[in-house]
């Protein structure tokens, strides 16, 4: 394990909640003094300062919650997709970890992942049902291994915060320039006759600036820190499952799909693997500025024929890149142990037709949905709607009735 990692991770969550915050408010001053010269701006604060103070605890308590929530997560038990469970247990074993991270599904098509919690004890995998019906084994498993580093290098716990608060940020800013549209011009004329009517004028300035550029801003800090924990994630990921090119192949299948996930949003679009809010037609290389273009993730992974230890990802990161550039902290570069590349035992590539994917797919998400699913002995699947009010349900091909409460 990395301390210093970690420890950077906890500095870095600090930085970021006193840098957000003092951004709040000081849109909060400016907001208010747009609409109040006299004492407005500390009317602002002051109300920033309230809003700082409950995002803290509600992030702190329930981010969490909310960002699964907001994604459309439902939690699920084993035996809604036993490999699943498998897999991450195989992995918190592999990562030395005490503590089962909670299981969530998102009824989606799109394949996609992340992961959650404030602490390793209280954290949470997401995974799209889309996912688990394009992924092999090998690619799942290396796709939990990237989530559950996350979660072992703390990196969770930062961006839970800093999710919360550029939410924070972004409906202060929509806020102001919907109350403008609707209403401020008025205001502004009105108290541009007085004597302060330039002061005013500047003031107007300065708000429609913050409004626009504040959640860019919030979004700047909040992504510096995203793309070389995705680098750290990887190489994490790998010394766990000790196979480079089944995570290579899985953000290859991600990054490749035209599906879009619907719950996604900028708050939590930089949580995911993949950014899932990539444009049309945008290449593969360049999917985002929240992540480490893609094509040179799954080449470095797949550079790594030596080994997977922590030197190994930063030799195959600095040959890639072409320049000597420290992505692994220190104590990750002494830790010599020699871990090598496993052979794989497991389906390389997915044999699955695409019609069979999207049955599986349409499946789960069916499940997650709390249809009935009824196996009729002529060998059909009955798949019952949860707002079913018959008591019983005949099979279109054999004509057998099925009692919905046995």
């Amino acid at each position: 394990m990395m301390w210093e990692l970690i420890a950077a991770n906890k500095r870095k969550s600090i930085f970021i909640f006193i840098g957000m915050g003092l951004l709040l408010i000081l849109i909060g001053f400016t907001f208010g003094s747009f609409y109040s010269p006299d004492n407005g701006g500390f009317i602002g604060m002051f109300f920033a300062l309230v809003l700082w103070g409950i995002l803290s605890m509600v992030s702190y308590f329930a981010g969490s919650k909310i960002l699964l929530a907001v994604s459309g997560a439902k939690e699920v038990t084993q035996d809604v997709h036993p490999q699943l469970y498998n897999v991450v247990e195989e992995m918190r074993i592999a990562a030395n970890l005490p503590y089962q991270p909670k299981i969530y599904i998102i009824a989606d098509a799109a394949p996609n992942a992340f992961a959650t919690g404030i602490k390793p004890e209280n954290s949470a995998i997401a995974v799209t049902a889309g996912m688990l019906g394009t992924l092999n084994r090998d690619e799942l498993q290396g796709v939990v291994a990237h989530e559950m580093s996350h979660i072992v290098n703390r990196d969770v716990l930062l961006m839970t915060i800093a999710g919360m608060m550029l939410g924070a940020i972004t409906l202060m800013s929509e806020v102001f320039t919907r109350s403008l549209w609707f209403g401020g011009g008025s205001r502004y004329k009105s108290k541009s006759s007085d004597k302060g009517g330039q002061a005013q004028i500047i003031i107007m300035i300065v708000a429609i600036a913050l409004a626009i550029l504040g959640p860019i801003m919030a979004q700047l800090m909040y992504f510096a820190i995203s793309r070389k924990r995705e680098y750290l994630a990887d190489a994490s990921a790998v010394r766990l499952t000790r196979y480079p090119d089944g995570l290579a192949s899985a953000l290859e299948k991600i990054s490749g799909t035209n599906l879009d996930l619907k719950t996604a949003n900028k708050v939590t679009a930089p949580m995911y693997i993949i950014n899932p809010l990539k444009k049309k037609g945008m290449q593969i290389s360049n999917l985002s500025s929240t992540h480490p273009p893609i094509t040179e993730r799954i080449n470095i992974l797949r550079s790594m024929t030596q080994g997977v230890n922590f030197a190994n990802y930063q030799t195959a990161f600095n040959q890639i890149k072409g320049r000597q550039s420290v992505i692994i902290p220190q104590s990750g570069l002494t830790d010599n142990a020699k871990i090598g590349l496993r052979s794989t035992e497991l389906s390389q590539t997915s044999f699955e037709t695409g019609k069979q994917v999207k049955r599986e797919v349409g499946d789960l998400m069916m499940k997650l949905n709390d249809f009935l699913f009824i196996n009729c002995s002529c060998g059909i699947k009955l798949k019952v709607p949860p707002d079913f009010k018959a008591n019983s349900i005949t099979c279109p091909k054999c004509g057998r009735i099925h009692s919905l409460f046995n």
